[in-house]
């Protein structure tokens, strides 16, 4: 390196530090510095800039030390400890600039604490308890050398078929709006230059949970009224909350990509919000536009996402092998490749990786002496949110709470699974150190012995689901799968459940099962769990069914059999001491459903904020010529919004400040909630508004806020919510978003079913 280029280096380091204590001196400083130190790059430098790389995957670690110091790898993820990390920005801080390499991982509900899967963290309703979870899930991770995290994950999904739905928030768009906004402050904090902070990279965007049919990385078509309305909000949330980074879904559009979609990426994500960050393809999907049929080979496709925006390459030897051709036959622009390149920097100095490039992996005589250390959890934490994400869908006759002195037989393939508590997704989580049901119950009580176990029915027995979850992981199933007969381990079962006064049954699915490409076409319980409920039931003793899953299952004839049904989606690290405390009445269940349960997936897509028809559906009415599917009963098996407590709350009439709102003004709904049960509790109360006639279709309701209060037995609250000209607006033929004059309703209730109304006018 001569003395000019080295000297220019220096001084661009020191600027990196001057600055990186205070980033609030505007965008100017990064701006200028980027510059700098992009004028003085290669084009190969440029290039290995916008290569991220997976560990694990066709390189060595040799191979890959040697092509980062060598200035051809921007970033990796997948390794996950600052012993691993460290060599890596040794290596960069062997090249000729020294740029910084960044890390990455899939952190979506905990790194090594695991906690509820997001599906259950929106179950919560309470962003206190998704904060923290974000807050604790990001300290953890940055304390292992990570400095970006794919997540959150903000895909709209009201297909239950879709394994991904677990990995989601979802089918709300305020609800999931909301809940973007809370993960990606949470996240990054103050600064994503904390060394306790990450930067953001929200995904998929976009549209990805709108896939045909719930089939994995299949095709959306949608309406642009839909696409703006229902499904880009959380999207578009996330930008406006700072995010660092966006990754792109693997899905088509209309036709087009989101890889080579350059109206998404430029008119939409950059002109129209705004958004400054860096854009990184999904693993693979530079290459796979060969296969949607847009590119016919990896040149093509490399010149079609330069070109419509994605600066960093997951996975996929596109752009390193293809852009300096591209260059030279003037099919790309230098301003393409430097354009991408300009917000690999900018997210690596907004990390603060210039002024530190050891921000987050420290000094090895720092390092942890056991990466899985106990110390290094957050159990407190994990089992405060995981308790708040349960949701209680029956109790019949109070069966619960339980007694602490009741003996109690618990059955069940999930009982005892200590891998599937982590749920998918379950980053440096580790199994052996997450609390089962079994040990959670016998935490709880005083005498252990009470409290006996049978397996009851393996999982499944059916061949392809077996051979499905084996491929990914063999050993799981190896270890999951009881040689005995279904009818040995029934028979266990009942011997277990004859000396008990109360059976819990643990069911649901395999966490591989509700994962990425797991998509189902039923979304039964399997035959074995369904014949299991079906022999307990037949025991006449109460029954209590603890249901473990990242979809909705269709349980229509196990939620009739059992007295009592718990939802506990896959709880985490804490999770059997969490849910132990909800069935002995130590913690009042107070979650909400964050997605419609169908009661068939012949019902599917079924979401309660659908469009209003012509001829819909009206209970009590005969089912001819209307909306209906006549072999089924009508309607949900259980509402969005849907949960119960073990106490009771009534609500007021809504009451309005005003028939009639103006432009510039309000109308405040109030209500009031009283808690008439005996114990104190929590509860969500919503609020829905319905535009009653506008210009084109709109939905039967659309939840617009949301409280959630806790009561004392005998106590109320009077709530108010004030509606402004905001929450009416939509965006209408032309895509302006507008609010029209005319009447509303004001729906506020526990769920999306059971509301009180009222009416105002819009001026």
């Amino acid at each position: 390196m001569n003395k000019l280029c080295l000297l220019g280096v220096v001084v661009g380091l020191a600027l990196q530090t001057a600055y990186a204590d205070s980033p609030s001196q505007g965008p100017q400083n990064k701006d200028a510095f980027v510059a700098d130190l992009l004028a003085r790059m290669t084009l190969d430098e440029k290039i290995g800039q916008l290569r991220l790389i997976a560990i694990g995957g066709e390189m060595t670690h040799q191979r890959i030390e040697a092509e980062i110091a060598a200035g051809r790898i921007g970033g990796t993820f997948n390794s996950v400890t600052r012993a691993d990390n460290r060599p890596m920005q040794d290596a960069a801080q062997r090249s000729r600039l020294k740029i910084p390499m960044f890390f990455a991982y899939d952190v979506i509900h905990g790194h090594r604490t695991q906690f509820p899967i997001s599906l259950g963290l929106a179950a919560s309703w309470d962003m206190d308890a998704i904060a923290l979870s974000a807050r604790t899930s990001t300290a953890e991770a940055a304390a292992d050398g990570i400095d970006m995290t794919f997540g959150p994950m903000v895909d709209i999904s009201r297909d239950p078929r879709w394994g991904r739905i677990s990995e989601g928030f979802g089918e709300d768009t305020h609800l999931v709006s909301k809940i973007a906004r809370v993960m990606v402050e949470n996240i990054q904090g103050p600064s994503p230059a904390n060394p306790d902070r990450m930067m953001a990279s929200a995904k998929h965007f976009a549209l990805y949970g709108a896939i045909e049919g719930g089939r994995d990385y299949n095709t959306v078509d949608m309406s642009p009224q839909r696409m703006f309305q229902d499904y880009l909000p959380p999207y578009r949330a996330t930008v406006d909350a700072g995010a660092g980074g966006m990754m792109v879904a693997l899905n088509s559009i209309n036709g087009v990509p989101a890889t080579s979609n350059t109206w998404l990426m430029q008119d939409v994500l950059r002109k129209q919000w705004g958004f400054k960050g860096v854009t990184i393809s999904d693993h693979g999907a530079i290459h796979e536009l060969i296969k949607h049929g847009v590119a016919s080979d990896d040149r093509e496709g490399a010149k079609l996402a330069i070109k419509a925006g994605i600066d960093m390459s997951m996975n996929d030897q596109a752009y390193g092998e293809h852009l300096p051709g591209l260059l030279k036959s003037g099919q790309i622009s230098q301003a393409d490749i430097d354009n991408a390149v300009r917000e690999v920097l900018g997210a690596k100095y907004d990390m603060g990786l210039f002024a530190n490039p050891y921000l987050r992996i420290g000094k090895a005589q720092d390092d942890p002496a056991d990466v899985n250390a106990e110390s290094r959890l957050h159990r407190a934490e994990a089992r405060d949110v995981a308790r708040r994400t349960l949701v209680l869908l029956k109790n019949q006759k109070q069966t619960l709470p339980l007694k602490k002195d009741a003996r109690i037989a618990l059955i069940g393939p999930l009982a005892d699974a200590p891998d599937d508590m982590l749920g998918s997704w379950s980053a440096a989580g580790v199994a052996t150190q997450s609390v089962t049901l079994l040990n959670g119950l016998r935490n709880a009580v005083a005498d252990p012995a009470k409290v006996t176990y049978a397996k009851g029915a393996n999982l499944t027995d059916d061949r392809a689901t077996l051979d499905f979850i084996a491929h990914f992981n063999p050993e799981h199933v190896k270890q999951a799968i009881d040689p005995r007969s279904g009818q040995a381990l029934i028979d266990e079962a009942l011997a277990a459940a004859r000396d008990a006064d109360v059976i819990v049954a643990a069911v649901g699915e395999w966490r591989g099962m509700t994962h990425e490409s797991a998509s189902r076409v039923a979304l039964d319980l399997p035959r074995t769990q369904q014949a299991l409920i079906t022999a307990l039931r037949a025991t006449g003793k109460p029954l209590v069914m603890v249901l473990m899953n990242g979809r909705p299952l269709t349980i229509g004839e196990q939620q009739r059999q059992a007295d009592a049904v718990l939802e506990t989606w896959y709880s985490g690290t804490e999770g059997g001491n969490a849910i132990a405390d909800v069935l002995f009445g130590d913690y009042n269940p107070s979650g909400k459903l964050p997605v419609t349960f169908p009661r068939s997936v012949g019902q599917v897509p079924l979401y309660y904020s659908h469009l209003s028809i012509g001829r819909p559906f009206t209970p009590g009415h005969p089912g001819n010529y209307s909306s209906q599917y006549f072999d089924s009963e009508q309607g949900p098996l259980y509402p969005f919004g849907y949960g119960l407590s073990y106490t009771d709350f009534s609500l007021s009439d809504v009451s309005l400040s005003s028939k009639r709102l103006s432009r510039d003004g309000k109308v405040t709904a109030s209500i009031n909630v009283r808690n008439v049960g005996k114990v104190a509790g929590e509860t969500v109360v919503q609020l829905y508004l319905r535009d009653v006639a506008a210009s084109m279709a709109r939905p039967v309701k659309e939840l617009k806020h949301f409280r959630k209060v806790m009561l004392k037995p005998g106590e109320s609250q009077t709530l108010t919510f004030d509606i402004v000209e905001g929450d009416l607006k939509f965006y209408n033929q032309q895509l302006v978003r507008a609010a029209e004059a005319g009447q509303f309703t004001v729906m506020i209730g526990l769920d999306s079913q059971d509301v009180k109304e009222a009416t105002f006018e819009l001026l």
